[in-house]
């Protein structure tokens, strides 16, 4: 059995729809950052990074979204949410690096931005900076990676559900949607499977 740590409306909601997707018997334990309870030492016992999604298996316990999908999505072959071929393997991964490494980081800006600045200046500029950033890259994904009618084509993938979160967090930083007619309907799409609905009842309780 799994147990899998999220945070509503956080990152985590990514793999929390692959768990879904794969069908799998799993725990979940939500952590609450409201109160700050990802600081907590019992939680740093799990996830030092004091962060979410973590995700305890037999073997040891993973973090980072990006990790964990790829592993359920492995564990469990049948259901088909990785390519078959490494060509396309490697332009899921280079898919969901982007959406990790950059446009994560980009929409943090918004809430986060302590992270990287302290002066008051410096943090208004970051955050009026976000909605700009935020649709550049919706239009980079929206003319150059998504393919249709899923990401990487006719296959569903684990890169799906990542995409759905960003889309999520691009409605939350003022991004023009009605620019992202290919997105939207991406978004429309992937609320009609069951795994997405589940989540989304979870996360926006």
């Amino acid at each position: 059995m799994l147990t899998f740590y999220y945070a509503n409306n956080s990152c985590s909601f990514a793999a929390h729809v692959v768990l879904e997707d794969a069908n799998e018997k799993y725990n979940s334990i939500k952590i609450d950052f409201q109160s700050g309870e990802q600081n907590s030492e019992k939680y740093k016992k799990i996830n030092f990074k004091q962060r979410v999604p973590a995700l305890v298996t037999p073997l040891g316990i993973l973090t980072e979204t990006t990790a964990i999908m790829v592993y359920v999505a492995s564990e469990n072959p049948q259901v088909n949410l990785l390519p078959n071929d490494n060509y396309t393997l490697a332009q899921a991964h280079s898919f969901n690096a982007y959406l990790s490494s950059t446009i994560h980081v980009a929409h943090a800006h918004k809430h986060r931005g302590n992270r990287w600045a302290t002066d008051e200046k410096a943090l208004a500029n970051m955050t009026a900076k976000v909605a700009e950033n935020m649709t550049g890259y919706g239009e980079f994904i929206e003319n150059h990676l998504l393919k249709g009618p899923w990401v990487l084509g006719q296959q569903y993938t684990i890169c799906d559900p990542y995409l759905s979160l960003i889309s999520r967090w691009f409605l939350e930083d003022g991004v023009d949607m009605s620019q992202l007619p290919r997105i939207v309907e991406h978004n429309q799409r992937i609320k009609e499977r069951d795994s997405m609905k589940r989540v989304m009842e979870i996360h926006n309780s």
